[in-house]
């Protein structure tokens, strides 16, 4: 197809899930209680008493799903490692071997079926008796996770191709601990200060873990961006974009690239950076091989009278979010400008979207489709202007419990009938599948002005 934009040689194409959304079998072969197991059976917490016990059942159903990923035609999967169902209590030396096998069982499954396994060693699931000791406002924590990395690599080793030491740590600070929206639904600042500063110290302390075990391992984090505008140029509008931008973008990437937490947000929060013990910074600094991406929609932010000038588009998502690509071009720019990350993946980016079944049971969500089209393009845009993208993980490769929505919401590529576990590869599947063997857009799907 004359006048198609091709990715780069090589350009790792993946799909995405989390183990708590997906595995379910909570209570089998040893696993221990996580936090979310507490937080989805206490009474008001997730929309409509859903919890994560049977999810997408992939605990059993993993082989039938890994099918499916040949289907979808990817050559990567990311996936995450549940922490309590390797160490149950957290104690180092309390290692459940069910819950490694099953990982193993999983990792050579991938293999088996030319795909490479991209591990994520913490999506959000703390094994529950950490929390009773503090969670990730206590120190201890993060040399448990630690151990737990340790752990967990020196099994599974150089068959993983990528490992991801955490997912998203501005979720679990400010929406765990800060805000209650998510496990373990605490409401103090102090304390999502504080696990702030732990979840990258237990990240620099897992990479070192990694290092010595495989010195050649690819290694890295993956963060959350949202991009922040002011709704007008009046000073407090930029004011509120500066904030903003260093709370939800600058206070995590900053310290991994050894910069140090952002002095102007210190300064904003009173924090007195008593956490903050001497040599952190430079664990927290670590050199990584890559940095994961995951991005979903902008935040228009101010609060004065003037007049806004920026406008949010009325397209959203199920989620209530905006449909703003061009974001994810902007991130992708700034952190290989002002961060001089070398290489880039986006782990995360889809969109909860409807989804409509006809008679034959086929699913159609054109929405989605766009959705992944239009922050395809600008990912292209991207490279064009050389940053070192190498690869794009979507979300998600299936429906699952998408933590305090429940059920309600699903951003799969296959939908998940919960009734009865049935899997339909939707419209979106079949569309990206056709990208990926192409490695490209066709030249009608990219707008010409980006």
């Amino acid at each position: 197809m004359n006048g198609d934009r091709r990715f780069p040689e090589g350009f790792v194409w993946g799909v995405a899930t989390a183990a708590y959304q997906i595995e379910g079998a909570v209570r089998e072969d040893g696993r221990g209680e996580s936090i979310w197991d507490r937080f989805s059976h206490t009474p008001g917490k997730i929309l409509n008493g859903d919890t994560g016990d049977i999810a997408c059942d992939h605990y059993h159903r993993w082989e039938t799903d890994l099918d499916l990923l040949v289907e979808l035609g990817v050559d990567a999967y990311r996936f995450s490692i549940a922490w309590p169902r390797i160490l149950p209590t957290a104690r180092i030396g309390e290692v459940n071997e069910a819950g490694l096998g099953f990982y193993e069982r999983l990792v050579d499954g991938l293999l088996d079926r030319g795909i490479k396994p991209y591990a994520t060693l913490y999506h959000w699931d703390l094994p529950q008796t950490l929390e009773d000791n503090g969670g990730w406002a206590n120190r201890e924590t993060a040399y448990a996770f630690a151990d737990y990395a340790f752990t967990t690599v020196e099994r599974l080793g150089e068959r993983v191709a990528g490992w991801m030491t955490m997912n998203e740590p501005w979720v679990v600070s400010v929406l765990g601990y800060e805000r209650g929206q998510i496990a373990p639904g605490r409401t103090s600042l102090t304390d999502s200060l504080a696990a702030s500063h732990h979840l990258l110290l237990a990240h620099g302390l897992a990479m070192h873990a990694i290092r010595d075990l495989n010195p050649d391992s690819d290694a890295g984090i993956v963060l959350n961006f949202t991009a922040q505008h002011a709704r007008s140029d009046h000073p407090d509008d930029v004011a509120m974009e500066r904030f903003r931008d260093g709370t939800n973008n600058r206070w995590f990437i900053e310290p991994i690239v050894g910069m140090g937490y952002p002095a102007d947000v210190v300064a904003d929060l009173g924090w007195d950076l008593d956490p903050v013990l001497p040599g952190d910074l430079e664990i927290i600094a670590t050199p990584i091989d890559f940095l994961g991406v995951n991005y979903y929609t902008r935040e228009i932010v101010g609060e004065s009278d003037a007049t806004p000038t920026v406008v949010k588009d009325p397209k959203v998502t199920d989620m209530g979010w905006e449909v703003y690509p061009e974001g994810i071009y902007e991130f992708l720019r700034r952190l290989h400008r002002d961060y001089g990350m070398s290489k880039l993946y986006v782990t995360e980016n889809g969109a909860a979207m409807p989804d409509v079944a006809d008679a034959h049971g086929l699913v159609d969500d054109p929405d989605r489709i766009e959705y992944i089209r239009r922050h395809l393009a600008q990912g292209l845009r991207a490279i064009d202007d050389g940053v070192p993208l190498a690869g794009w993980f979507v979300w998600s490769m299936m429906d699952n419990f998408e933590w305090a929505s429940g059920y309600g919401k699903r951003f799969g590529l296959i939908r998940v009938d919960y009734e009865n576990q049935k899997r339909t590869i939707k419209s979106s599947g079949r569309w990206l599948a056709d990208v990926i063997r192409s490695n490209g857009l066709p030249a009608g799907e990219q707008p010409n002005v980006l």
